[in-house]
This record gives structure tokens, sequence and C-alpha cells, in this order.
């Protein structure tokens, strides 16, 4: 056995962790983003420490034992202390999972003979886990707290006889976006009068593969797509009302839903700031703004804004076991509104991202490819013929569309400030440009018509064209099915229900889950709360511990938990606020009555967990074991080997997507223990026995996992190449020096081929060629022997 130093670190020397942007302690990461773990490194065992090695005889050592000798195969330039290679820290993350589609038909409009299909999920994460769970708890969501989402989703789980939460959840999302084509088919329609130009627009915008995709999952944007088409719609009847009167009902309409489409997504504020203003103006010049009129304009849209007291009122009955904010004061309401934790007007906050320029041309190639070239080319008609004909009775609506796409296009590109060369932040970006795909889709819609119009003028026979209209317009919609359908069918996808189930079923009874990160986070809470899964545990957000609003209200539904304090901080004390704080050592202390985990990983901000803890890999999370138990390397590889039953597919998944996160996690926790004990080896200043036998140990669990898994994760060939290097040194009469060294050569060359970006790679080749010179001396020396004996 060995017994294990206080505590181990999360990262190794050589280890570059620049690329994670992650805050060290304070406000969470903005949502969607989290920070990938990285193996622990444990501390040198200290002078006198002793124990019993797997075949029974004890040891002790002392300052005089000597180290293990490198051996004859040490490189020179392959220091004893080379740095692994661990998963890359790509920054942050969009949480994706699993689902369960169906098709749901829905006829988009009365005079339309065409059926939409709106496919929808089982269960999906990224903020729709936690979006789930307020809604089931009755709970405020994540700043600035979807007040009506969360409502109309408790709603619906309270109706719908069928299915789980999240699945009635999801379908309802998906009847929001089926109805959001619907008013883009009405908008384009009243507009041009073109049946086949509203199909194309609802058709294309509809199938495209991010709103296909988002509609089939509990978020917020199909509520905020439906909103976009109906404040089109509200407008296209405002500029079609023959009378005052009824331009003064419709304005007061529009107000109301431009309030409340404000109590779902605040992107849509740019829209409602152009409608709002092109509503006064047209106000203004027939005549018909008074001041009375103006106030009463100004009821309804604070009207809409209702729901908003629902934030307050939740958070003063605090009954949800999961919440976000104290909204029962004003700053706290404020706050919480203004997304202050993330930065208002911002993705993120505290974030550097791309310029503004790079985010433009990115958001234009990405329309070329969600909704085909010739959708914008129809847009650009539009435009044009507006242009042409200034005085066309429609123009002033495709200029206030126009208008809308542009301001909105160019506010986002620079306010969002991520580094869309990241895949996962480019997945948390786009979803962002569904808004502005919406008006793309209308104004191609208008184009198809004007073209038509235009060929009517020129042309006697209209049926020709009515065809072409048509043809066009069902040959785009069928494009966009036949490409999307099989990324957005996700009817076998169960990626992060099984990676939640894995987590929560490997957990001891009564743990303590350290929560960290959306990933494990949204999805353990998912199933924790709404389905009841392991009511034993307690689930504990690390992050969320640092805001003053989370003990206080949170603490009396975390039952057997106690709290040295109101608030996590690395430096114990009394804040300015009077609240007294404390740190993660002093938390383990008072609560170790209990086994506690981290999942995934520990705040980096506070390392006082090290003065009487030590990290112990258990599958994609981390145990937290008292400095004086002993590690036996046998009986721990045994115990963690099979501790999830995953069975995925290596690299099957979209980098941007959270699945491919999940994924990962699982794939990298076959290979935490073999690390672990690796870095024993390396670092722990123990005899030349003790470090044989961990070396012994990790190369044969690395063997292991390689040997059983043809596609895996690239680090590994390197991590194995490495341990296969060490074992060289030992001189083990049972392992042929021929095989170590093959082995190595292999993996390194492996390794190279893949991890082209790796600034060691140069370092690597050399040692490679090295070893391909031992390698030829060996087989040599062999062959030369076996003449001789012959």
């Amino acid at each position: 056995m060995y017994q294990h130093g206080g505590g181990g670190g999360e990262s190794t020397p050589g280890a570059d962790h620049s690329a994670c942007p992650l805050p060290r302690c304070g406000p969470p990461p903005p949502r969607g983003l989290r920070q990938w773990y990285r193996p622990p490194r444990p501390a040198a065992l200290p002078e006198g420490a002793g124990g019993c090695l797997p075949g029974g005889c004890t040891w002790a050592r002392s300052a005089a034992e000597p180290v293990a000798s490198p051996g004859r195969w040490a490189l020179p330039w392959l220091p004893r202390t080379w740095p692994r290679c661990r998963r890359p820290c790509p920054g942050e993350t969009r949480i994706q999972t699993n689902t369960a589609a169906t098709l749901i038909p829905l006829v988009v409009h009365q005079d339309c003979s065409s059926t939409f299909f709106v496919s929808f999920v089982l269960f999906h994460f990224s903020n729709e886990g936690e979006l789930i769970t307020a809604a089931y708890e009755l709970g405020v969501a994540h700043p600035p707290g979807y007040p009506l989402f969360t409502l109309l989703a408790k709603l619906v789980i309270g109706l719908f006889p069928f299915g789980s939460i999240a699945y009635r959840v999801n379908l309802f999302c998906g009847l929001l976006g089926a109805a959001a084509a619907s008013l883009l088919y009405y908008t384009v329609f009243r507009l041009s009068g073109s049946y086949a130009g509203g199909i194309l627009a609802a058709g294309v915008f509809s199938f495209s593969r991010l709103t296909w995709q988002w509609s089939i999952t509990a978020e917020v944007f199909s509520l905020n797509n439906l909103f976009v088409g109906l404040l089109m719609m509200l407008t296209v009847h405002f500029e079609e009302a023959a009378t005052a009167k009824e331009r003064s009902k419709i304005s007061k309409v529009g107000a109301f839903c431009c309030g409340l489409s404000l109590c779902n997504q605040h992107t849509i504020v740019l829209y409602v700031l152009c409608i709002v203003l092109w509503v006064l103006f047209q106000l203004f010049k027939g005549k018909e703004l008074s001041f009375g009129h103006l106030m009463k304009l100004g009821l309804c849209f604070l009207a809409g804004l209702l729901p908003y007291l629902y934030l307050p009122a939740s958070s003063y009955l605090n009954q949800a076991r999961w919440t976000w904010g104290d909204q029962t004061t004003f700053q706290g309401f404020l706050t919480h509104f203004l997304r202050e934790e993330y930065g208002t007007f911002s993705l993120a906050k505290s974030e550097t991202g791309s310029t503004m320029r790079e985010m433009l041309l990115s958001q234009v190639t990405h329309m070329k490819t969600e909704l085909s070239f010739t959708v914008p080319a129809l847009a650009i008609v539009a435009w044009l013929r507006t242009g042409m004909q200034a005085k066309q009775e429609k123009s002033s609506m495709i200029c206030l569309f126009t208008g809308m796409l542009c301001i909105y296009s160019l506010f986002f590109a620079w306010r969002a400030n991520l580094d869309i060369t990241k895949p996962l932040f480019m997945g948390v970006v786009e979803r962002f440009w569904m808004q502005s795909n919406a008006v793309i889709a209308v104004l191609a819609g208008l184009g198809l018509a004007s073209l038509v119009s235009v060929g009517n003028t020129g042309l006697e026979n209209n049926r020709v064209l009515q065809c072409v209209e048509w043809l066009s317009a069902a040959a785009l919609v069928t494009s966009q099915i036949y490409a999307n359908y099989s990324i957005c069918d996700q009817s076998r996808n169960y990626v992060v229900d099984k990676f939640a189930r894995n987590l929560l079923s490997s957990m001891p009874p009564d743990a303590i889950i350290l929560l960290r990160g959306d990933l494990p986070g949204n999805s353990l809470r998912y199933l924790h709360y709404c389905e009841g899964m392991r009511p034993d545990v307690t689930l504990v957000d690390q992050e969320m511990m640092t805001y003053e609003w989370y003990l206080p209200k949170m603490s009396k539904h975390l039952p057997g938990i106690s709290f040295p304090g109101r608030r996590w901080n690395p430096v114990e004390g009394i804040l300015p606020d009077g609240a007294l704080t404390f740190n993660l050592h002093h938390f383990l202390k008072v609560n170790k009555h209990k086994e506690a985990f981290a999942c995934i990983g520990l705040n980096e901000g506070d390392s006082t967990w090290r003065r009487s803890h030590s990290l112990w890999p258990w599958g994609s999370c981390d145990k937290l074991v008292s400095s004086g138990t002993v590690f036996n390397p046998g009986e721990w590889i045994h115990l963690t080997r099979n501790i999830y039953n995953w069975t995925e597919d290596y690299g099957r998944f979209d980098p941007s997507s959270w699945e491919a996160v999940a994924n990962e996690e699982m794939w990298q926790a076959r290979m935490k223990t073999a690390f672990f004990i690796f870095d024993l080896a390396e670092t722990a200043s123990v005899s030349a026995d003790i470090k044989s036998q961990l070396y012994t140990f990790a190369y044969n669990l690395y063997k292991e996992i390689i040997n059983s898994h043809k596609k895996h994760p690239v680090n590994w060939h390197k991590n194995y190449a490495i341990a296969c290097e060490r074992m060289l040194r030992l001189h083990k009469v049972d392992v042929d020096p021929e095989v170590l060294l093959s082995e190595t050569v292999k993996h390194f060359l492996l390794y190279t081929a893949k991890a082209e970006d790796d600034p060691q790679r140069a370092d690597i080749l050399q040692a490679v060629k090295h070893l391909k010179k031992e390698l030829q001396g060996l087989r040599k020396m062999k062959k030369d022997l076996k003449q001789l004996a012959v």
C-alpha cells in the first residue's frame, strides 16, 4: 500500500492551461461554458511515511534511500518529468444531450396545404436541465430569469399527462417552434400575397440546422423565435390597418407583446426598439399620437412585463430546491434582470473574444451554410426591388426589417465577446444568429414574390411562373430537410442522460457532490430533483457558494450538510457586510461524516483542501480522501476500472456540442487512474521498489485500455508511450525491452501524426529517432546472439 501525502494539486509542470478563461474564484462562468478537468497531481511522500506493498512486505522511506536509476534506455533529452498529455482546455463550453425525436405535424396556416414537422427531444442539457428544474421547482432560472418560459413550462408539466418532465417541456418547445414558422409564413403572405413565398420563409427557417436543433429541446430560443414572428406579423397588421382606430388597437396589442417578449430573451430588445420607433413615427406622421395614447402604450408595455413579478415572489417564498439569486430586494432584482453576474450587454464577463469584423464574417458564412446561398440572394432581391421602387406600398416594411437585421447583427457582433475560433464558443454564439435568420427568411420569401411579380409584368402565361415559384420554394425547403434531418434526428441520442446517470449511480450512499460547470451541474440537478434519482446524495454548487445569496437561501434545502459560514472564500474572516466566510478545508472538516466528491474538478482559487485531503480519481469525478488514508494501487484499479457503463464511440459528436464534452469526459475517465498512479511514480519521494511497482501498475493499466479500444483520445498514445519508456528503465525481466521500444516508437509516431499543434512535437520526433536506433541495435544484438547459439 502507499500512504498518500497531504493533498494533490490539479496541474502538472509543463501543462498549459492559459487557454482556460474561467475565473479563479468568484462568479461562475457564463452559461454554457465550463472548464475541463485536469488530472490531480499528488504531492511527494514525506520522510518516514510507510505502508504495505501488495505483496505484504512493509516499507518505510528514509532520507538515505536511493531513487530509481534511469537505466540504459533513458533518453538524455526525454526528461523524467516530461508532462503527460492531457485533454485540451478549449475554454468553455453549449450543452446538448439526450433526445428522442418524433414528428409532429402542424399546419402552419389555414390557407396553406403544406405541413411542417418539428422533431422534439426527450432530454437535453445546456441551460436546459437548469431551465426544466427551475420550472419544475418554481424557482428562478439563471439571469435574466426567463419568468415567462418558466411559468409556461410549469403549466405544460402539469397539463401534459405523459412522458418525463423533460419530454413534456421539449414537446412544448417543439410546438412553439412550429407556431413561429406559421407566423413567418403569415407575415410574408400578408405582405406579398404569395403562398409559395410564405412557405419558403417558414420552411427554410424552420428546417435550418440551428432552428431545428434548438426547437427540439427545452430552451428559450423557440419562444424567442415565436415573438420575432409575432412582432413582425403585428407590424404588418399595423401597416395594413385602414383606420386610426384599428391602428390604435394594434399598437396597444403590439406594445403588450413587446413587453412580454422581454420576459424571455433580452436580445429581442433591439427588434423591439426598432419596431417601437417605427410605430411611433407612423402614428406621429398620421397625427394620431397624442399624450394620452402614448401613456396607454406605455401602460400596455409595462403590463407585458408583469411576469417579472414572479421572480421576487418565488424568491420570497423560497420553496424551490434549486433557484438562482435573491430578488426580494430591488438591487437583487436589478442585478438579475440586467445580467450583471454575466456582464450586461455581453455574452460573458471578463472575456476577450473575436473582433467585430471576424464575428460579422462568420455570421455571413454561417448564413450561407445554414440557409443556402439562394436564400440570402433572394433577400437581396427584395432589397433591390425596394430600392428601385421606393414608393412601393410595402417598401417601408422591408426597410424596417432590413434595419432590424442590420442593427441586431452589428450590435451582437460588437458585444459577443467570445472566441469563435473555438468550436464550443462558436456553438454558444451561433444560437443567437437564429434571430437574424428569421428576418432573412422573411425577406427571401418577399424576394421570391418580387421576382414572380416582375415576371408577371412581361409574360402572359402566369401559370408557368406560379409553377416555377412553387417548385422553387418546394426545392429549397426540401433541400433543407434533406441536408439537416440526419443531423437533427436525435431519436437515439441519450448521451448526457447516460452521463448523468452514470455519475449519480457511481456515488456511495449519502455522498456530497461538489458540482462545477454546466455539464454535471444541470444534468445531475435535473435527474436528482425532477426525476427523483438518488435522493440520498446532496448536490452543492461550488461556484454558487461564492455568491452572497446562495447559502442563506439554499442551505435549508441541503439537509445533513453543515456550512461553517455564509459564503465560500479561500480567506476566512468577516466581510464588510458581516458575512462569515469559510474555505474548503473548513467545509470538509465539519462534514467529515460524509464522503465528498468533486464533479468535475475543484475551484483553483481555494487550495486549502490540500491541508487535510487528497484527490483520488473516481471516474470523471474525484474523491476527496483524508490525507492519512492508505492508497493501494491494485485495489483502486479494481474499484474504478468498471465504474461506468459507457458504450459511445469516441469522436462521433460535433466538437461544438455538449454530447462531445460528455463523451470526452467519459473516455478520459478510463485513463484517469492510470494517469494518477503514473504521476505518483513520477513525483513521490519513495523507494526504487515502490516506484517500480507504481510504474508497472500504470503501464499495465495503460496497456489494457489502449488495447481495448481501437479509436480513443489522441493523448492516450503519448501517455502510453511515456509509460513504456519508463518501463525500459526498470529492467523488468518479465517485459521484453524490444516490445517496449516498439510500443514507444509506435505510439509516439501515432501521437505526432494526430497532434500536429503540440509544442513538444519536434522534441518527440527527435526522441523517436534515438529510440529507433536503440531498437535497431537491440534487434541486431538479438540476431547475433541467436546466430552464436546456433
